[in-house]
């Protein structure tokens, strides 16, 4: 458990560097022409501003429904409507990967403003998303395996104290027997049990990841904008947009039952990473210039990165996890089920990349 407090303050500082250094390396002279745009500062400053109180609204009412399943029974994890919800949530998260950030990931990082040499050379945006998937796929696996080792360790320990309690006691071989076999199979449910949830507890710091460092980079682009018939389709876009992943987050968090003042602060670091972003934004909106070299080189690598997490997540942990799960296995009418939410959650984003 220490080691899974630790990964969280890494992922959170890690957040926090991103807010602080990205404007500062964006914040950098022209050496493109600027496209021509109707700046009306007052008008796109008052569309910022609806823009950071909606989205903040929606992430939060969105990370939020999912875990309302302790006093809403009918959506808590053992209900088969949460497998339809965390579908759903999955298909939004999928084609945010592929339709949102990977194409625009694609369009920094091979913008006329750069040079040939070397962003022209090489696909750097396909193999930026293709190292985080396997980095992604690194760190999910040896953080499972390093819990699980912890978890089995300290449960061996605790079995052996019993056995040797009951041998000091003088108890005989039948009781000792009976004792001994009892406190293995407890403790081999017992440790499934916690394999399971520290699984999804290394699933929902590395979604939320994934997640906080995109909301970073739209944040501040929307922010530093200073063209409101740019800004004003993205407002609603992006609140949607917010929304849908906010509940599949909410959903990973709740599988995970972390404590109380972990999902509060998990919560709180979603629903606060874009407004603070676009806060971040409209600070720097006077020196920031989104076609010169250094923006589009750090956007387009963020983006990548961030395209990379979201797309393995939302396949190997998220779908995969619950379609190959026994219960869905055995219920066709629920597999029908979750695969028209899966449809509908990435039909439904991808119909906003139209406004976005």
């Amino acid at each position: 458990m220490k080691g899974l407090k630790q990964s969280s303050q890494v992922v959170f500082m890690f957040c926090i560097l991103s807010l602080l250094v990205l404007p500062n390396l964006v914040a950098s002279e022209c050496t493109c022409d600027k496209s021509e745009e109707t700046h009306d500062k007052a008008k796109a400053l008052k569309f910022k501003i609806v823009a950071l109180v909606s989205i903040l609204v929606a992430s939060t009412i969105g990370v939020c429904i999912p875990l309302l399943g302790k006093i809403i029974p009918a959506i808590s994890p053992e209900k088969d409507i949460f497998f339809l919800i965390k579908a759903f949530a999955a298909g939004v998260i999928l084609a945010t990967g592929f339709i949102h950030v990977l194409p625009d990931a694609f369009e920094n990082l091979t913008s006329p403003c750069l040079s040939d040499h070397p962003w022209g050379d090489f696909p750097f945006t396909g193999f930026v998303a293709m190292c985080t998937s396997m980095g992604t796929l690194m760190v999910d696996a040896y953080a499972t395996t390093y819990f699980q080792k912890s978890h089995l360790q300290k449960a061996q320990v605790a079995v052996t104290d019993v056995e040797r309690e009951e041998e000091d006691a003088g108890n005989n071989e039948v009781e000792l027997h009976t004792h001994v076999t009892h406190g293995h199979a407890h403790g081999h449910v017992s440790s499934n049990k916690s394999s399971e949830l520290l699984r999804h507890r290394v699933i929902s710091q590395v979604l939320e990841l994934g997640i906080v460092v995109h909301s970073v980079v739209i944040g501040i682009t929307l922010g530093a904008s200073m063209n409101s018939e740019t800004i004003r389709p993205l407002v609603a876009a992006l609140t949607f947009h917010q929304f849908f992943e906010g509940m599949g987050l909410g959903s990973c968090i709740t599988q995970a039952k972390f404590r109380r003042l972990s999902v509060i602060v998990m919560g709180l670091f979603f629903s606060l990473t874009t407004p603070v972003g676009i806060a971040v934004g409209i600070g720097i909106s006077n020196v920031y210039d989104d076609n010169s070299p250094t923006a589009l080189i750090v956007e387009g690598i963020f983006n990548a990165a961030s395209a990379g997490i979201l797309i393995y997540m939302a396949l190997v942990d998220l779908l995969a996890a619950d379609f190959m799960n026994p219960k869905m296995q055995k219920n066709s009418k629920l597999q029908i089920g979750a695969n028209i939410s899966l449809l509908l959650g990435a039909g439904f984003m991808s119909l906003i990349a139209k406004w976005a």
